[in-house]
């Protein structure tokens, strides 16, 4: 057998491994795993995983790794959430507001000042990442409309002390969510971070529209009718913005199940 070498980081096509685009259903298997405990999942890395500290094009920060794994197809992938103990600004200079709900949302003054739908219950500036972090755990968790949904240790979380979160991983273990796959530059399996879908009702619609809008394209090729199915090269590309032509959803479409 022959093996390439890549970064042991990157989840890439090397020996036989088969790489997906389009909508799965996975359940969390790991959170911030060691060494030892990929070993144990099955999953091969050479050195390892690093989460604190970590140098992304010359700004440093920490991760959460959730390792995900498909039963039909069977694989295994990671989603990575950059975070760090930081308030998200928005380049207007707006801050990021987070609730006990784990909505969020910009706004130059207190959300629930600006909004009448914004719950105030702990109410308070987000750090950077903690908008996907919650919005995965809302879509895993299957948190209910309203339903309360935060961490208390969310100042040890940004530094990815993520033991809250493994708790939460040991006891929802049999849940599942629903992540859309892309692959970029023809090797990497990419997990999509600006929507995570509940596993009922089937929602193929709700990505679509995240997709179309401008500020949350796919930096990844991914299959136009977002089925899931192994790579194929000739899928939309990164630089091509969703058009109504290419993703859209009918009427009366059957994606709505």
């Amino acid at each position: 057998m022959a093996i390439q070498s890549n970064t042991s980081e990157e989840s890439v096509s090397g020996g036989g491994v088969n790489l997906y685009t389009g909508i799965a259903a996975v359940n969390v298997i790991a959170v911030n795993p060691t060494l030892s405990e990929l070993e144990k999942l099955g999953i091969p890395l050479k050195s390892e995983p690093e989460y604190i500290g970590v140098d992304i094009n010359g700004s440093t920060f920490n991760k959460i790794v959730f390792w995900l794994r498909s039963e039909e197809p069977k694989f295994d992938t990671r989603l990575e959430i950059l975070i760090k103990p930081e308030d998200k600004v928005s380049s207007t200079g707006k801050n990021m507001w987070i609730n006990n709900f784990g909505k969020t949302t910009y706004s130059e003054i207190k959300a629930s000042e600006k909004y009448d739908w914004y719950k105030s219950d702990g109410e308070r500036h987000a750090f950077h990442g903690e908008d996907t972090l919650m919005n995965f755990v809302l879509a895993w968790a299957n948190v209910s409309n309203n339903a309360e949904c935060y961490f208390d240790t969310y100042k040890d979380i940004m530094n990815a002390k993520v033991d809250e979160i493994k708790a939460l991983a040991e006891r929802i273990k049999d849940n599942k969510l629903r992540v859309l796959l892309g692959v970029k530059n023809g090797q990497y399996q990419q997990v999509y971070t600006k929507h995570f879908g509940r596993l009922k009702p089937f929602r193929k619609d709700l990505f679509i529209k995240q997709l179309n809008d401008g500020y949350s394209i796919f930096k990844a090729e991914y299959n136009s009718e977002l089925e899931l199915q192994k790579y194929n090269p000739e899928l939309i590309t990164p630089d091509d913005a969703p058009t109504e032509d290419s993703i859209k959803v009918e009427a009366n479409s059957d994606w709505l199940a």
